[in-house]
C-alpha cells in the first residue's frame, strides 16, 4: 500500500513540475514577444538577420530585387516599418512580398509602418482574413499604417516617387494594377470613351465584421509619377459600392447601394450616385449635395 501511494505521489510530483516548466516557458516566450515589441533596436537586428539568410538562400538575383528593396526600407524608413506580404492562399505557402514591378525601373510596394510610441506592428497581426478585426483592439497589438508607395530603381538604388496612404489598419490580402474599362463599369458602353482604360491600382483587405471586403482604388489618371486619385469600393453582406463613370468625365464615380433588412433577410432596396467634385475634392452625393465623402 505504502509503495503504491509513493508512486502516485511521484507522478504527481512529476506532473506538477512538468506544468510548472511548460508555464514558466511560456511566460518566458511572451515576455521576449512583448520584449522586442518595444525594442526597435531588437527588432531592427532580428529583420536584418533574417533578411541575410534570405539573401544566402536566394536563387534569382537582380538589380533593384525585393531583397534589395527590404534592404533599402530598413535603412532608410523610420523603424517598425516593413515591406508587407501577400495573404496566403494556401496555409504553406510560402509568403510572397506586396512588390509590382513595372516598366523603365518603377516597382509599387505596399509598406506597414508602426505608429509613433506604440509597441511595434508584426505582419501576423496585419495581414490576413482574421487581422481585418485589428481595429477592434489597434492599441493592444500596436497600429499599421498602410501606404502605397512608388519606388523608381536606378542603377540599384531607390528613390521615392510618391507615397499614399491607405486608410486601413489590418485585413490586407493583395493588391494588382487594373484597367479602368468596360468591365469595371459594364453599364457605359460608348466605344468613344476617352477615360477608359485608365490604370489604377487596387488594393483589397478582408472585412471579416461585414462578411465582405473593401478595395482601395488608386487611379493614375494624370500618369504613374503623379499621386494617384483614390475611390473606395467595397462589398459584403449589406454594404456596396460600385465603380462608374456617372458624367464622364476623367475621375471615376461610384454607386452607393442602400440595403434593407427585414429580419429573414437582405436586399438591395435603392441605389445613389456620388460623383467627384473637382472644386471642393470630395465626392459629392447627386441627391443630397449636403453629403459627401473624401475618397
Amino acid at each position: 500500500m505504502r509503495i503504491i501511494i509513493f508512486i502516485s505521489l511521484s507522478i504527481v510530483l512529476i506532473l506538477a513540475s512538468s506544468c510548472d516548466d511548460s508555464s514558466v516557458k511560456k511566460e518566458r516566450t511572451n515576455a521576449e514577444e512583448k520584449e522586442v515589441a518595444y525594442l526597435p533596436e531588437k527588432d531592427m537586428k532580428i529583420q536584418r538577420n533574417n533578411l541575410e539568410l534570405q539573401k544566402k538562400t536566394a536563387i534569382n538575383r537582380f538589380p533593384c530585387d525585393t531583397l534589395t528593396l527590404k534592404e533599402y526600407i530598413i535603412n532608410n524608413f523610420p523603424e517598425g516599418t516593413y515591406l508587407v506580404d501577400l495573404d496566403k492562399t494556401v496555409t504553406y505557402d510560402i509568403p510572397k512580398s506586396a512588390v509590382i514591378y513595372l516598366d523603365e525601373g518603377y516597382i509599387l510596394a505596399v509598406v506597414a509602418k508602426s505608429g509613433p510610441d506604440e509597441r511595434l506592428i508584426e505582419m501576423k497581426n496585419v495581414v490576413g482574413y482574421e487581422q481585418s478585426f485589428i481595429d477592434l483592439d489597434s492599441t493592444e497589438l500596436g497600429t499599421p499604417f498602410f501606404y502605397l508607395i512608388l519606388f523608381e530603381c536606378s542603377k540599384n538604388t531607390f528613390s521615392i516617387v510618391w507615397e499614399a496612404p491607405i486608410p486601413s489598419h489590418g485585413g490586407f490580402n493583395n493588391f494588382s494594377l487594373e484597367n479602368w474599362s468596360r468591365t469595371t463599369s459594364p453599364q457605359y458602353q460608348d466605344s468613344n470613351e476617352k477615360y477608359y482604360y485608365t490604370r489604377y491600382v487596387k488594393v483589397n483587405f478582408h472585412y471579416a465584421q461585414g462578411i465582405g471586403h473593401i478595395d482601395y482604388n488608386y487611379f493614375l489618371i494624370d500618369g504613374l509619377n503623379q499621386i494617384p486619385h483614390l475611390l473606395m469600393t467595397y462589398n459584403g453582406i449589406n454594404f456596396k459600392r460600385k465603380l462608374i463613370n456617372y458624367n464622364h468625365d476623367k475621375f471615376p464615380d461610384y454607386y452607393e447601394y442602400v440595403y434593407f433588412d427585414t429580419g429573414d433577410r437582405v436586399y438591395i432596396k435603392d441605389s445613389v450616385a456620388f460623383i467627384w467634385d473637382l472644386k471642393e475634392k470630395v465626392y459629392v452625393n447627386t441627391r443630397n449635395s449636403k453629403q459627401t465623402r473624401q475618397y
